[in-house]
């Protein structure tokens, strides 16, 4: 079956020269973007009740770019200002770049890992006299923790924001060739949105070993796979399966 359409379960790019883009002029294919999940802050009260007092921390590992922008939402909230002696311990350099959102980027007190936590890691153990805090969604890589327990520092996680399921009730009588997801709670989001959801010939593309746990554990057939050593990104792994079943006489 030829591919015309998918829905991938992210936010549209804003980047103009996304490959998504590319994708939809290159291989001629109609490409809609909603979100499947997404973010809501919880309060200053909440974070309260968890026991953090944000005066006690000299340093903050930042994981994403909802870390950021949770982090600096609750100080304003509890009306704390964030020193300027702060360590930042960042996953990304995306992660680093969008901290200047909220700071004078000072490299001293900004320290970049490369991808994963375990590449921060070596960073975190050099300043491992800091007090940690690890502002977070509730739905935790459990390899954070192990890392950190590990590397024996004085840390605390706290929940700044949670992962909550979108409606997506409009899209019951919409179909697509494919389906594209990127996390677990893509997949959950999906069967509490349309519980008798029958895979039949959609296609389902997944990024990482978790979404595909995810999915093959809700009986789906997963047809694309990223990363891959020949397609490390979804949109390569699109355009792969693409050529092929468009192509086929």
């Amino acid at each position: 079956m030829k591919v015309k359409t998918i829905l991938v379960s992210q936010p549209e790019p804003k980047i103009e020269n996304s490959p998504y883009f590319d994708l939809i002029e290159k291989q001629k294919v109609k490409i809609d973007f909603r979100p499947f999940i997404h973010v809501e802050g919880v309060s200053g009260k909440d974070v309260r009740a968890q026991k953090v007092d944000l005066t006690h921390y000299s340093a903050i590992i930042l994981t994403s770019r909802n870390s950021v922008d949770h982090y600096f939402r609750i100080a304003d909230e509890l009306r704390f200002k964030v020193p300027d002696t702060m360590k930042y311990f960042c996953l990304s350099e995306a992660v680093a770049y969008y901290l200047q959102k909220y700071v004078v980027y000072r490299k001293r007190k900004i320290y970049v890992g490369k991808r994963t936590f375990s590449e921060l890691a070596p960073l975190i153990k050099k300043y491992k006299n800091e007090k940690f805090l690890l502002p977070t969604s509730d739905k935790l890589k459990p390899e954070v923790p192990e890392v950190l327990n590990e590397l024996k520092v004085d840390w605390k996680e706290a929940t700044f924001y949670k992962t909550v399921i979108s409606d997506l009730s409009d899209l019951r009588d919409v179909y697509y060739d494919i389906l594209v997801f990127f996390s677990p709670s893509g997949i959950e989001s999906l069967f509490e949105n349309f519980p008798d959801f029958d895979q039949k010939d959609t296609r389902i593309a997944v990024f990482g070993n978790t979404t595909v746990k995810a999915a093959t554990e809700q009986g789906l057939r997963v047809d694309i796979q990223a990363p891959t050593p020949e397609t490390p990104s979804m949109t390569m792994a699109l355009e792969k399966y693409i050529k092929e079943v468009n192509n086929k006489k």
